[in-house]
């Protein structure tokens, strides 16, 4: 016999319905039952997209290498399946909210990664990091991570519509392998926490991947404010009974559409001043009303202005000059100029001769505070140089 029986394909109808969590990408489950929603899920790596985006510009700018960040990948996981993938010590940068968001979440980098980020801010071209992290290190990673972080809490704002906050972010190297300081890592050593899975590349020297841990209850908090901010309409409450209206002039009868009558002639189809097309109240929409105070008589008349005593011309006042004459002034005399380049100017040496502008014999310039006033010849008085006028400029 070729076929199935009836039991034996109940048997497999049963046996394919019966556990929805089995199914691939359904939810992201942990070893201990906690579970995120695709829903949920969905949000999360939305949500870390935008902020790390943002983040990721603000590297850019750190670093001045392209920075490329993948779409994360959601899931729940363990400390010890964290261990597994990371065996190597990394860095911990670990961001608390303080308005808006309560609880913190981790950021992890690669050792190496943080080496290459910290040598290309600190003047470097990051192809020759330094051998281990010192506390510049750590403290350049910090300002970096403050900056990116900052302007992901600013994504995070404009997305739920509220403030977002963050402290000063922390960095710690930690080995994963070795047991680890609780004090560093919260929540996340003990429960199962939402994991963040990011590839990353900066220009042509980085070619690895970050993380990023939440809290289960952190996760689920900014779920359910994204909700929120989305607006997602409440249930459409069933009509209430329109009032008996009064008797209406007769209309031509309404071609048949097969939609129920609204007693509305067919030039006014549209809803009436106030009202929905469902006959509920559009909520935000006020009557508007024209309203003009009532105007008053007022007497006026044109402001009038003393004239202006054209008597006196400033042009013939006599101007007391004695009142700067012990003025100081800065008188120069330029024998020429002339244009160099950088490189000439640092091949200069004892004996370079500089030629200048002025040829031998041509009268040179008498400068007042950096004005040309006169120009003259080059005398030596006893043991001085000196300047004979022989031309005033007049201006």
């Amino acid at each position: 016999m070729d076929g199935l029986s009836q039991e034996e394909i109940d048997a497999l109808l049963g046996g394919m319905g019966g556990d929805d969590s089995a199914s691939a990408g359904s939810s992201a489950t942990s070893s201990g039952g906690e579970t995120l929603t695709p829903e949920e899920r969905d949000a999360i790596g939305e949500i870390s997209n935008i902020c790390m985006g943002t983040a990721a510009t603000t590297l850019y700018s750190l670093v001045n290498q392209k920075v490329t960040i993948t779409t994360p990948s959601v899931s729940i996981s363990s400390w010890d399946e964290l261990v597994a993938e990371y065996e190597k010590p990394c860095v911990f940068i670990t961001i608390s909210y303080k308005v808006g968001i309560e609880g913190n979440n981790v950021l992890i980098l690669r050792e190496d990664d943080v080496k290459v980020i910290t040598d290309l801010m600190m003047g470097g071209d990051g192809t020759n990091p330094a051998d281990e992290l010192t506390d510049i290190h750590m403290s350049a990673i910090c300002e970096a991570m403050n900056q990116m972080m900052g302007s992901s809490a600013t994504s995070l704002s404009s997305m739920l519509g509220e403030m977002i906050d963050i402290s000063p972010p922390s960095a710690d190297l930690v080995n994963l392998i070795d047991e680890v300081d609780p004090s560093k890592l919260g929540n996340f050593r003990s429960n199962n926490f939402v994991k963040v899975f990011f590839k990353m590349e900066i220009g042509d020297l980085v070619d690895s991947s970050i993380m990023q841990l939440y809290p289960i209850d952190l996760a689920k908090d900014l779920f359910g404010k994204f909700v929120s901010s989305q607006g997602e309409p409440e249930p459409a409450k069933a009509p209430e009974p329109a009032a008996p209206a009064a008797p209406a002039a007769p209309t031509a009868p309404a071609p048949d559409t097969g939609q129920p009558a609204t007693g509305v002639p067919p030039m006014m189809g549209q809803p009436m001043m106030g009202q929905s097309m469902m006959g509920q109240p559009m909520m935000g929409q006020p009557m508007a009303y024209n309203y003009a105070p009532p105007q008053q008589d007022v007497n006026a008349q044109p402001v009038q202005f003393q004239p202006f005593n054209m008597g006196i011309n400033p042009i013939t006042q006599q101007e007391n000059i004695d009142l700067i004459m012990d003025v100081p002034l800065e008188v120069t005399v330029e024998l020429g100029r002339t244009s160099k380049s950088i490189k000439e100017i640092l091949e200069f040496a004892p004996g370079t001769i500089i030629e200048l502008d002025k040829i031998a014999g041509e009268p040179i310039d008498v400068l007042v505070n950096g004005k040309l006033v006169a120009k003259g010849e080059v005398v030596v008085i006893e043991e001085s140089f000196g300047i004979r006028v022989t031309d005033i400029i007049k201006q």
